[in-house]
């Protein structure tokens, strides 16, 4: 295993964490807390969530910055699609924070997210 191994490995741990919490809250924390009616316990989940997808976003951007740096793939146009998309993502998960009750904003992480990983997959395919 080389250290470029190891920097791939976090890239795809964080992106697991991050995309599968999302599904993980979305059928099943939350459909299983909503009906108890009980908002502090399904807030302290979405809170300890979102602390852990603060650090894999974090995990996410330096390891995606080294492996783009290393495999010399800044002028990789799926790669700047990529990238963008990003960016629109840290928008929406700042917007989510400050208005959580916006469920559209839900939808709108989860399907960015997925599209950021379908680049990835095609980013990686071409190495």
């Amino acid at each position: 295993m080389t250290f470029w191994n190891g920097v791939l490995w976090l890239h795809l741990l964080g992106m697991a964490f991050f995309v599968g919490g999302q599904l993980m809250l979305a059928a099943i924390v939350v459909p299983v807390l909503r009906p108890l009616e009980d908002r502090a316990l399904l807030r302290a989940a979405a809170r300890r969530f979102g602390v852990g997808t603060l650090i894999a976003f974090g995990v996410l951007t330096i390891t995606g910055v080294a492996l783009a740096s290393h495999e010399h793939r800044w002028s990789d146009s799926t790669l700047q699609v990529k990238i963008g998309l990003v960016a629109l993502l840290g928008v929406l998960i700042a917007a989510h924070m400050r208005r959580p009750e916006l469920h559209v904003l839900d939808g709108l992480v989860f399907a960015v997210s997925v599209a950021i990983v379908w680049l990835g997959i095609v980013v990686g395919d071409t190495r």
